[in-house]
């Protein structure tokens, strides 16, 4: 993998992770439950975040509002 490759994966991954840390944020979730969210590229340069273990109350919060109708 070329260099521009990874640097790309690292920036989708990078915009995904600041995403989705931003919604964990304003589901009212403290940092220290999210704080261990990473961005990742794979050796082909393909962009992943990382979300490790989160307590089971976050992931019901999470999965609550995935369900939640959401309003136009």
């Amino acid at each position: 993998m070329d260099m521009r490759t990874w640097r790309d994966g690292r920036t989708r991954a990078s915009d995904a992770t600041e995403a989705m840390r931003a919604a964990l944020s304003a589901l009212g979730l403290p940092e220290s439950v999210w704080s261990g969210i990473r961005p990742t590229v794979t050796h082909t340069g393909r962009p992943y975040v990382h979300l490790g273990m989160l307590p089971a109350d976050a992931i019901e919060r999470i999965a609550q509002a995935l369900r939640a109708p959401s309003t136009p």
